[in-house]
C-alpha cells in the first residue's frame, strides 16, 4: 500500500464531527472530499462500503482517537456524488464507488493517450488499457474495472469510441 500523507485536518478532532455552521461544514466537506479522494488514489481503492468504514484508516485515526461516523460518511459522498465525484452502486446507499477523477476526466485521459499514441481507428482490448505494457505510467492503468468501462460508456456518449465485445472480451474502438 502507498504511503498516505495526511492533512493538517485529520490530526484536528473538530475534522472528524460534521461542522453545524455553513461555511465551515462546506470547506470540512471539500476538505474529507479531497482527502478521500487522495487516498483512494494513494491506496488503489474505487470502492467505499460504508458500514465499514469504521476499519479503515481513512475514518479512523487512532492516534487522537476519533472516527467519522457512518451518518458522516454517507454525507461525505452524497456531497461528493454532487459533483460527479461518486456514486452508489447499491440502493441503499452501503457501497459507493468514488472516482478521483469525474468519468469524462477519465475518458478524456484514455482518448487523449490513445490519440497520442495512433490509436484511433483501432480495437483495444480492455484488458490492454488496464493492464498493459503500453500504458504502464499512465494514471488509468490497473484502473477499478467498473469505473473503467463507465468511463468508456460517458466517452461513446460523445461519440469517441464505441465498445465493443468479441469472444469473451470487451473491447473500445477509438474514433
Amino acid at each position: 500500500m502507498a504511503e498516505v500523507s495526511w492533512p493538517w485536518q485529520y490530526n484536528f478532532p473538530p475534522f472528524f464531527t460534521i461542522q453545524p455552521h455553513s461555511e465551515t461544514r462546506s470547506k470540512q466537506l471539500q476538505a474529507w472530499q479531497e482527502l478521500i479522494s487522495e487516498y483512494l488514489k494513494a491506496t488503489k481503492q474505487s470502492t467505499i462500503d460504508v458500514r465499514e468504514s469504521q476499519n479503515s484508516p481513512l475514518f479512523n485515526n487512532t492516534a487522537i482517537n476519533r472516527k467519522l461516523s457512518p451518518e458522516a460518511v454517507l454525507t461525505v459522498l452524497e456531497d461528493m456524488a454532487k459533483s460527479g465525484k461518486a456514486a452508489p452502486i447499491d440502493k441503499s446507499k452501503n457501497v459507493w464507488e468514488v472516482y478521483w477523477h469525474s468519468l469524462d476526466e477519465w475518458g478524456n485521459m484514455i482518448y487523449s493517450w490513445a490519440s497520442s499514441n495512433g490509436l484511433n481507428n483501432t480495437v483495444c482490448t480492455l484488458y490492454e488499457l488496464r493492464e498493459g505494457d503500453n500504458t504502464v505510467g499512465e494514471e488509468f492503468h490497473g484502473l477499478d474495472m467498473n469505473v473503467l468501462l463507465k468511463a468508456l460508456k460517458a466517452l461513446s456518449s460523445n461519440g469517441k469510441c464505441e465498445l465493443i465485445e468479441f469472444d469473451d472480451n470487451q473491447g473500445v474502438k477509438f474514433f
